[in-house]
């Protein structure tokens, strides 16, 4: 599949490479539950909310050196973009794009869920500013395969569904969309990690897969008791917009964006002890900074 153009494999094309991606991390052998445990060597590159921005995955990809062994990146936040065409959201082909660098990259790639993807693959309503998300997402679909779209989103549905959702690693470090909110950390499911994720793990508000990915307002105390009861050093989420690309609202939590001009990556070491929160702020590097991209 190197080199493939996605808006050539056609609507069955497309759906074949989701599903396959989604087999890959299910049975993914590092994949305990819904969370996926990287090991205590190699490179991780840590990106924040993509939102189908097509120069920064590829400057990401090519960043993450993912021909070397024991290279890692994490992709969140994939779809649903600024930029409409033909007043349609064709993000889509972020998501095949991220399956098929999945499947040249099996051990290195890995797609985590994000409230967007949870609201495209459940029919929940998202806005980012620019109209009703999901509807835009579903008429970029029409707008691609005709007929063939529902067949297309029924494999995104398994792509999305498939995704873990958070990826750690040995040294404390922990990746995921977001954190509970400290108003739902009551009903929220501690032990969501370890197990596969169910139907009710979805359900908006309540669900403990809608909170993890959607919460909003978190505190130094919450953010804490998580960091005890999970053993993590350092959090890395995204879902809050970083206007300078990085931030470390507490000493557990850092905040990153890939989304904007802006936009930052995090590599990190795993060999290394996890860095404080502050610590990785200082490492982050600009996708602006990052060589010049072939379009």
């Amino acid at each position: 599949m190197t080199g493939v153009a996605v808006d050539r494999l056609g609507a069955r094309g497309v759906s074949e490479v989701l599903e396959q991606a989604a087999v890959s991390m299910r049975t993914d052998p590092r994949r305990k539950g819904c969370c996926v445990h990287l090991p205590d060597h190699g490179r991780l590159l840590v990106t924040g909310d993509l939102h189908d921005h097509p120069i920064h995955f590829q400057k990401v990809k090519e960043y993450a050196e993912l021909d070397k062994p024991d290279h890692h990146v994490v992709f969140h936040e994939l779809i649903h973009g600024d930029t409409l065409m033909h007043g349609v959201d064709l993000s889509w082909r972020m998501l095949a794009k991220v399956a098929i660098l999945r499947m040249q990259h099996p051990e290195g790639v890995h797609p985590m869920l994000a409230n967007h993807e949870i609201a495209q693959a459940f029919g929940q309503q998202v806005s980012k500013g620019a109209g009703e998300n999901t509807r835009l997402f579903g008429d970029g679909l029409e707008w691609s395969f005709g007929d063939d779209a529902e067949m297309v989103d029924a494999a995104i549905g398994v792509f999305i569904r498939a995704m873990p959702l958070a990826i750690r690693s040995a040294n404390g470090v922990f990746c995921s969309h977001s954190l509970p909110s400290p108003q739902t950390m009551a009903q929220f499911d501690l032990g969501i990690l370890s197990r596969d994720l169910v139907d009710a793990d979805f359900e908006a508000v309540v669900g403990s897969a809608w909170s993890m990915t959607w919460g909003r307002g978190q505190t130094e105390a919450s953010v804490k008791a998580l960091a005890k009861a999970w053993n993590v050093k350092l959090f890395i989420a995204g879902h809050k917009h970083v206007e300078d690309g990085v931030e470390s609202p507490f000493p557990e939590l850092l905040l990153i964006n890939s989304d904007h001009e802006h936009g930052m990556v995090l590599v990190l070491d795993l060999s290394e002890t996890a860095p404080t929160a502050s610590d990785a702020v200082s490492r982050a590097v600009t996708l602006a900074s990052i060589g010049e991209c072939e379009s």
